[in-house]
C-alpha cells in the first residue's frame, strides 16, 4: 500500500507510530512535511502538498493521541 497526500488519517497513524514521543500540537509544518516525505509507505508528488493538507494530517494525528 502506498500513501498519498489525501490519506491524512493513515499518514497520521504512521507518524504517531514512528514518532511516539512527539506532541503533534507543537510540530512545525516544515518538519511535518519532511517527516511525511520520509515515511517508507509514502509515494506522492511533494509539490501536491499545501497548508490545508498538513493541517488535516496534524488534526488526525492529534485525534490519534486521544
Amino acid at each position: 500500500m502506498s500513501l498519498k497526500w489525501i490519506d491524512t488519517l493513515d499518514i497520521a497513524i504512521e507518524l504517531s507510530e514512528k514518532y511516539p514521543d512527539v506532541d503533534p500540537t507543537s510540530i512545525r509544518f516544515t518538519d511535518l512535511y519532511t517527516w511525511v516525505l520520509e515515511l517508507e509507505e509514502f509515494d506522492d508528488d511533494p509539490k501536491h502538498c499545501g497548508e490545508k493538507i498538513l493541517e488535516a494530517i496534524q488534526a488526525a494525528w492529534i485525534d490519534e493521541m486521544d
